[in-house]
């Protein structure tokens, strides 16, 4: 049964905040709430935190980081070894990887993996982009760093498949220490850097 609200503008509220992925109405009600008992200070900070966020955060032009440049600090940085690309799902899968302090390459967002269970194929995905960048030639090893879902491996082995043309590029996946089924942002940090520090040829993966 539809909720009665003796405010609308509560009722907007709570229907924006339930957009949000994993908050229903009961939680975006709760949430609600609590920001308007909070000191006005309090909820117009978070409103123009989130305005400032949409208008100043972009994505690189390089890797598809989120950034606040054209380029992002990791593609900006010197120091980065540009030679070995790590490729990732999403944002989340930078940060959990940056964590680990193991890694000193530079990374590729796809922004996704291939699903076509919801209508997600190739061409949604930034893998052009990533051939692109290995056509180029600066890189010697891509790393394939997806999570070990159905469609992380379908999605492995499509990349795998696009840069197979270019025979002097390393193409190597995360070592096993990240359990089938589970997601890279739920992998502790110290599994993930083993995991990565481990990585083994994909082509190897094939053969069995």
């Amino acid at each position: 049964m539809q909720q009665e609200f003796a405010s609308r503008l509560l009722e907007e509220a709570v229907t924006e905040l339930s957009r949000l992925p994993g908050i229903g109405r009961k939680t975006a009600l709760r949430l609600a709430l609590h920001i308007l008992r909070a000191d006005e200070s309090a909820g117009t900070a978070l409103g123009q935190a989130i305005i400032n966020m949409r208008k100043g955060v972009r994505y690189c032009g390089v890797c598809h980081n989120i950034s606040e440049t054209d380029v992002c600090p990791i593609c900006a940085d010197s120091r980065r070894d540009r030679s070995c690309v790590c490729v990732v799902e999403n944002v989340k899968d930078v940060m959990s990887f940056e964590n680990t302090g193991q890694y000193t390459g530079v990374y590729h967002v796809l922004g996704g993996v291939i699903s076509p269970m919801d209508g997600i194929g190739p061409d949604v995905l930034e893998i052009n982009s990533l051939v692109e960048r290995v056509a180029a030639g600066e890189v010697k090893e891509v790393i394939l760093a997806l999570s070990a879902t159905m469609e992380g491996e379908t999605t492995n082995y499509y990349i795998y498949r696009r840069l197979a043309p270019y025979t002097d590029v390393r193409i190597t996946q995360l070592a096993r220490g990240v359990s089938v089924g589970n997601e890279i942002e739920h992998t502790d940090e110290i599994t993930l850097g083993r995991s990565l520090l481990n990585r083994t040829l994909f082509a190897d993966s094939i053969k069995r």
